[in-house]
């Protein structure tokens, strides 16, 4: 199995680990605005670290479908002091700044932070992959299209699998030369996909396996479960399980959710099923 150097910590992936989400923004689809206030993101993540999470992602740029710019002055200021607060309060937590951007990137590991989540894969920063190599941190490595303002209207593949296993074949070599160790791939769950398009790669996730990296699964609460159902993300927790249950059958390593109680609780049951001989 995969294991991650966090900060010379070796992080051990045989059981999947979970991510909770910290979202510092305004205008996030589902928890926008609750977590503006540091003392806020406190209180989270304890609540979150408490429940079993072992990473805490923390992004301070929504990248819901049609997301407006926002600066890398702004979405410093809204990350930085919660990073700087939650390596104070959480020391044996591992943080992950969640950035498109080489300069956050790097703020953020000064401030606390022990992985970066790049939504872009390094295509929207062409320093990406060397910050991150010379950071000698984990980098999650997304599939996307264009940027959150753009993407919903590329949502166009004639295979939607075997076109973002290339993505990844190509993106994951250039990490590699780039001198980046540890890296985890993330295959973009509503990103410049459509509905079908998303549970198309659920479907075969089993492929991604190939790619000899951790996987690593964001569908929490994501239109592609709330559509299906005609409810909304308040009300999308049971399908997020019933999804989260089939990424971790087909080889997920890394969950990262809002909700980490009942996704630390998928990982107990399907590794009391599996580890029953």
């Amino acid at each position: 199995m995969y294991t991650l150097n966090c900060k010379g910590q070796p992080i051990d992936l045989t059981i999947p680990k979970i991510m909770g989400i910290i979202n510092v923004t305004p205008d996030s689809f589902y928890d926008g605005g609750r977590t503006t206030v540091l003392r806020d993101c406190i209180a989270q993540a304890e609540k979150m670290v408490r429940h079993g999470a072992t990473f805490l992602d923390i992004g301070g740029y929504s990248s819901r479908p049609g997301a407006k710019e926002v600066s890398e002055t702004e979405e410093q200021a809204r990350v930085i002091p919660v990073l700087e607060a939650l390596e104070r309060e959480f020391p044996t937590t591992f943080l992950s700044i969640d950035t498109f951007r080489s300069t956050t990137a790097k703020h953020a590991v000064d401030a606390g932070a022990s992985l970066v989540n790049d939504i872009s894969g390094g295509m929207l920063d062409a320093e990406m992959l060397t910050t991150v190599a010379k950071l000698k941190v984990p980098y999650i490595l997304m599939h996307m299209k264009g940027t959150p303002e753009t993407m919903g209207s590329l949502a166009e593949y004639k295979n939607i699998t075997k076109e973002v296993l290339y993505y990844f074949s190509e993106r994951i070599a250039l990490a590699r030369k780039a001198g980046i160790n540890d890296i985890i791939a993330d295959p973009g769950f509503g990103f410049a996909k459509t509905r079908k398009h998303n549970f198309e790669v659920l479907k075969h996730l089993e492929l991604f396996k190939a790619l000899d990296v951790p996987l690593l699964i964001g569908i929490s609460r994501k239109s592609l479960i709330y559509k299906t159902l005609d409810t909304t993300p308040n009300e999308a927790l049971n399908g997020t399980t019933v999804l989260n249950s089939i990424a971790l059958q087909k080889g997920a390593s890394i969950l990262r959710v809002h909700d980490v109680k009942e996704a630390k609780e998928c990982v107990t049951l399907l590794q009391s099923v599996y580890n029953t001989d």
